[in-house]
C-alpha cells in the first residue's frame, strides 16, 4: 500500500505538520527525505531497510558517496541533497555561535563541534577563536592526524590568534574511537598552549574532546 493510501494520522508528512518533527521516528523522518519508495516498497519501509543496512541514522549520514549511492533507492541526487542538509545544519549552529557569548551557551558549542568534527575518521585539532565578548570569530583546523594522533604546535596557535585578533580561544579535537576520555598527551598540549598564550594575555577558556554523541570539557573537570 502506498503512503498516500494510509490514514492521514499515520502519514509521516502529515504527522510532522500536526505534531512536530520530534514526534517522528528515524524511519519516518528519512521517508520524508526520500519522498518515494521503490517498486514493491513504500518510502517508510525503504527507510527502515536502509537504517538496518547502515546500522542506524548516524552511519547513513556519514556514508561516503560510493557507499550511499550503492544502496537500493538512493543515488547521486539524494546524496547531494543529504550533504546539503548536513551543511545547512553546520551553518545554523555556526551562526548561533557568532551571535552569542559561547560561555552562556556551552551546549551550542558542543553541538556545533560534534557536527563539525565528531564523525571524522581521523583525529582533527581545531580552535574556536573568540572576540572580547566571547563570540566566535573563526573556526580554524590546525592539523589532520592519523586514526589516533594529530600534531599540534603552540606557535601555530599563537599565529592564528594574532592574525584573527582573538581575545580568547577554545581548543577542540575529536577522538575517532568515540571515547572522549582525554589522554595525558591531550592535557600536556593544553598546558603548553595555555602557557604560550599567557604571554599575550589570551585565555584558553576550554578544551573539548569530541565524539559522535558526547564530549568532555577540560573546564568542567577543573583542568582549566
Amino acid at each position: 500500500m502506498a503512503i498516500i493510501d494510509w490514514p492521514a494520522a499515520e502519514r509521516p508528512r502529515e504527522k510532522l505538520l500536526r505534531q512536530g518533527a520530534e514526534a517522528l521516528s528515524d524511519a519516518e523522518l528519512l521517508a520524508i527525505f526520500l519522498r518515494t519508495g521503490v517498486t514493491g516498497m513504500d518510502a517508510v519501509t525503504l527507510a527502515r531497510q536502509l537504517l538496518g543496512q547502515f546500522d542506524g541514522l548516524s552511519r547513513l549520514m556519514r556514508a561516503n558517496q560510493q557507499q550511499f549511492c550503492a544502496a537500493k533507492g538512493l543515488g547521486q541526487a539524494k546524496y547531494a541533497q543529504l550533504q546539503a542538509v548536513v551543511e545547512l545544519s553546520r551553518r545554523v549552529f555556526q551562526a548561533e555561535l557568532h551571535q552569542s557569548d559561547v560561555l552562556n551557551h556551552p551546549a551550542a558549542v558542543e553541538r556545533y563541534l560534534r557536527v563539525k568534527m565528531g564523525d571524522s575518521p581521523i583525529e582533527r585539532f581545531a580552535l574556536l577563536l573568540l572576540d572580547s565578548q566571547n563570540r566566535v570569530l573563526a573556526y580554524k583546523e590546525l592539523s589532520h592526524g592519523t586514526i589516533n594522533q594529530a600534531a599540534v604546535y603552540p606557535r601555530e596557535v599563537l599565529r592564528l590568534v594574532i592574525e584573527e585578533h582573538a581575545a580568547a580561544v577554545i581548543l577542540c579535537h575529536n577522538h575517532p574511537s568515540g571515547v572522549c576520555e582525554p589522554s595525558e598527551a591531550d592535557r600536556h598540549i593544553t598546558d603548553k598552549i595555555m602557557a604560550t598564550l599567557a604571554f599575550i594575555d589570551v585565555r584558553v577558556l576550554d578544551h573539548l574532546v569530541v565524539g559522535r554523541t558526547e564530549s568532555t570539557s577540560f573546564a568542567a573537570r577543573g583542568w582549566i
